[in-house]
């Protein structure tokens, strides 16, 4: 259905920020992923025939859950399901839908009572693959197309549409508690769910497709689960560390774009409007995890880097020479191609685009940066500082084709345009 008019605009918003809770609410009750995201997309398809006559009601969310849970009570009594189960299932519909955001932390049937944590939990047991693990909570939690997943881990569509399809399949064969486990099988679980928030703050962070350079809804519920997290395990340094650099990262948000909703690179952006309360409250979390012995751990040293920005007070005063060693002890823990290019940005500011080039040029053909268009975008930036134009703007151009969010591929080829 088109969404040219303000109504339809309106509900595809709505659909991005609820669709997760609604997904996570509906399989507790249902107890069956799959059904819980049909359930969902019914909801949507009402709200797009009535609230175009009825405009958007007052609290959508309430509004998409309850159309939701009558969806599934029609569905159990088609299906002539258990007396027991129907009756579960009214008992849930005929609880009032709590309007604001803190009243889903409440006390169900774990410590948590959070569906999303539950939801986050059950996507990441052991007994699915690590991949799987990932590309499921995207699905699920992050609202990401399976295409939008497989452009995000550099894989074949086809190849996570089967992981999805697969998890989602021996959760409930293998009968997985929908629950936030506890003592040793929480924190066996524990690095997965990390990884899996971060992932889905990156992708707000930096929307991989789309028409918005940013989706702030998703770096905020990653921080918020983080931050249970963080109460969950107190004594766990890489928790702290995860949410310090969510928070040290969000705080550019306001900064990141201009009055257009174009892009503004973190050295061009007015410092004033960063949130210097998340850099607060992030700094005091990088203490906490150094405090608790994990200064050398992956996101310690991710949130270290981060904080090299925080500090600075203008671009000049960035400590380059800190961040590339960062970097150097960041791809020491967890080597990877992509954190050299990044290490190769410190180096380009702290010794210039020459020395930075030649580190590129040692990893361009690592086949996990073939369709990564930061790679050949940081080197057309490289280029042109040389003054090798034309080879700038054909990787500017390059760059532009492999990225899918529109905004990052008209700067790009304004990037192309300027260099030519």
């Amino acid at each position: 259905m088109s969404i040219d008019t303000d109504t339809n605009r309106a509900i595809n918003s709505v659909w991005k920020i609820e669709q997760p809770r609604l997904i996570a609410g509906l399989t507790r009750m249902t107890r069956d992923i799959s059904m819980a995201e049909e359930l969902a997309q019914d909801a949507l398809v009402v709200a797009l025939k009535t609230w175009p006559q009825t405009g958007v009601p007052d609290n959508p969310g309430a509004w998409l859950m309850q159309t939701a849970k009558r969806r599934a009570i029609d569905h159990f009594r088609h299906r002539k399901m258990a007396t027991t189960k129907l009756a579960e299932v009214g008992r849930v519909l005929e609880q009032d839908q709590p309007d604001e955001e803190a009243a889903l932390i409440e006390s169900m049937d774990d410590e948590v009572g959070d569906d999303l944590l539950r939801l986050i939990f059950t996507a990441c047991h052991p007994i699915l693959t690590a991949e799987s693990r990932v590309a499921l909570t995207l699905r699920l939690l992050g609202g990401l197309t399976t295409e939008e997943i497989a452009r995000a881990f550099l894989a074949a569509e086809p190849t996570i549409g089967q992981r999805i399809v697969r998890a989602k399949k021996t959760i409930v064969e293998a009968g997985i508690p929908f629950e936030v486990p506890r003592g040793a099988e929480r924190e066996e679980r524990l690095a997965s769910v990390l990884g899996v928030l971060y992932l889905i703050f990156n992708e707000g962070y930096s929307a991989t497709a789309g028409q918005d350079w940013m989706r702030p809804q998703l770096c905020e519920e990653a921080m918020r689960l983080g931050r249970v997290l963080a109460q969950l395990s107190p004594d766990d340094s890489e928790v702290h560390a995860l949410v310090a650099l969510m928070e040290i990262q969000a705080s550019r948000t306001a900064a990141r774009t201009d009055a257009k909703g174009e892009p503004v690179l973190l050295l061009d952006q007015d410092r004033a409007r960063w949130d210097h309360l998340l850099i607060r409250r992030g700094l005091a979390a990088l203490d906490r995890a150094i405090a608790l012995g994990g200064e050398n751990a992956p996101y310690a040293l991710q949130a270290a880097i981060a904080a090299c920005h925080a500090r600075a007070r203008k671009a000049t005063d960035t400590d380059w020479t800190k961040i590339a060693a960062l970097y150097e002890r960041l791809g020491t823990v967890t080597p990877s191609p992509v954190i050299e290019l990044n290490r190769a940005v410190a180096i380009s500011m702290a010794d210039g685009p020459a020395a930075a080039l030649a580190l590129i040029d040692t990893i361009r053909d690592n086949p996990a940066l073939k369709n990564y268009h930061l790679l050949y975008g940081v080197r057309g930036d490289l280029l042109s500082k040389l003054g090798r134009h034309t080879e700038a703007m054909l990787e500017f151009r390059h760059a532009a084709e492999l990225t899918r969010n529109e905004r990052e591929k008209a700067y790009l080829l304004g990037r192309a345009e300027q260099t030519a």
